[in-house]
């Protein structure tokens, strides 16, 4: 009977829900990349083989230069009762709150506060799109602060205002804008950086210890500390031609206590175009033992430190580190757009002599104006060894994909299939490494684009 009453009031909260969806909401046209938007839905959700009710609230506001986006998603079990992962540290309540910003990377002013998902320094030899909350049950409050004074500037990242974790700097100048050849178009824009970054994260260093299955601790036998990296990085743009811009830069690091390695690199950058916005970056790497490019990516917060509690073992970036023999690679990254409906990110990374560095990460989205489907997906994979290996799923791996079908002007019906992680913690809630987790669900969406205003 208990159980019965507490569906019941479930199914009224969802009415509810749809039914001032609907009233607070005036309908519009739908699912343009619009830069604000209120969006609701629910689902039924699969976590592990296992149902759960899905509840999610997800606006982004734009106003001017500032945007604002929250992220309320709720996971009941049959019963009624609210998953544990969702709600069980101070900083998950925090964490509704997905992220406030002012501006985008590269303008004279950019801060972003909340979630991380593709902090970059530099060209990204040392940092290169690090996520500070790879699972959803274990989301984490970052920063990225940048300012750019036209003759010098920096940027910076803070992955965790919760505990120690993952800080970046880069500052850099202009030294031709401090001389009388400051008018100068291009050769004016040459810029020198240096970067320095490190993980303060009590876990970074650990390279072996014992598990205490009885008291659910691990216990670091060896333990390197802190990690830190420093580099220097040079920029040349060679020409500037509204549509077509061509720069070259060269990247060293050192990693304290282990090795370095270098890049020599371009970017290519069409723009202005009627039909697509095209953006290339091709890089030479050159890598010397113990070292690793890009050390701090999109799966760094994963590959930190993972704990076996079946057999005790652990696995670490700085064991991989360790292990990295001298040799070459090459790295590519490409932004594309084309005519505003098609969007894609990708990037990947092959060393030369060691086949298991291969390194993707692509994302995308389709979403024709005047078409009722809309189609996305991200996907990350770590250690790829052949083409064969490249779309396996298992525990190097993150996808998330959704197929939508737009049923009124907003109202989105989607299905969602993720393989991502959820966090495995010690007896005392800290967190001791990550297992997969797949999530199948069936979504109804509201998606109403708003506009306070537009950016400078």
């Amino acid at each position: 009977m208990i159980l019965k009453c507490k569906q019941s009031i479930f199914y009224k909260l969802i009415l509810f829900y749809l039914f001032f969806s609907e009233v607070i909401f005036p309908q519009n046209d739908l699912l343009r990349t619009h830069k604000a938007f209120l969006e609701g839905g629910f689902g039924l959700t699969w976590i592990d083989g296992q149902p759960h009710y899905a509840f999610h609230f997800s606006p982004e506001i734009q106003f001017f230069k500032v945007g604002i986006g929250l992220n309320l998603n709720l996971e009941f079990t049959p019963s009624g009762k609210i998953r544990t992962e969702n709600f069980n540290e101070f900083t998950d309540y925090l964490s509704i709150i997905d992220y406030v910003k002012y501006g985008n990377k590269y303008d004279p002013l950019y801060f972003r506060i909340g979630l991380l998902d593709y902090a970059t320094l530099g060209h990204g030899s040392i940092m290169y799109l690090y996520n500070n909350s790879p699972s959803y049950d274990a989301k984490k409050i970052g920063i990225e602060f940048d300012m750019d004074f036209n003759k010098f500037g920096f940027e910076s990242v803070y992955g965790n205002f919760g505990q120690s974790g993952v800080i970046g700097l880069r500052g850099y100048v202009r030294p031709i804008k401090f001389t009388e050849l400051s008018s100068l178009p291009v050769v004016s824009n040459l810029e020198i950086g240096i970067t320095i970054t490190t993980d303060t994260d009590d876990k970074s260093g650990i390279i072996s210890g014992v598990y205490d299955s009885r008291e659910n601790m691990f216990i670091p036998l060896v333990d390197k500390g802190n990690m830190t990296i420093l580099g220097f990085d040079l920029g040349i743009p060679l020409f500037r031609m509204g549509f077509f811009n061509l720069d070259i830069y060269y990247d060293y690091s050192k990693i304290i206590e282990f090795g370095s390695g270098s890049a020599l690199g371009t970017i290519i950058d069409f723009r202005n175009l009627s039909l697509l916005t095209l953006k290339i970056k091709l890089e030479r790497r050159f890598n010397g033992s113990a070292y690793l490019p890009s050390y701090f990516n999109s799966f760094y917060e994963i590959e930190r430190f993972i704990l076996d509690r079946k057999n005790g073992s652990i696995k670490s970036k700085i064991q991989k580190l360790i292990d990295a023999e001298e040799g070459n690679g090459y790295f590519g990254d490409m932004m594309l757009s084309v005519l505003n409906t098609f969007d894609i990110l990708a990037s990947f990374q092959k060393l030369d002599k060691l086949p298991n560095s291969g390194m993707l990460y692509l994302r995308a989205l389709v979403n024709p104006a005047d078409f009722p489907y809309v189609f996305s997906a991200g996907y990350n994979k770590i250690n790829i060894i052949n083409l064969e290996d490249l779309f396996r799923m298992d525990d190097r791996s993150y996808l998330y994909a959704e197929f939508g079908y737009k049923i009124q002007k907003y109202f989105l019906l989607s299905m969602i299939y993720s393989w991502t992680y959820t966090p495995t913690r010690d007896n005392i809630g800290n967190i001791i490494g990550f297992r997969t987790q797949k999530k199948f669900e069936p979504k109804l969406s509201f998606v109403y684009p708003i506009n306070f205003g537009s950016e400078n």
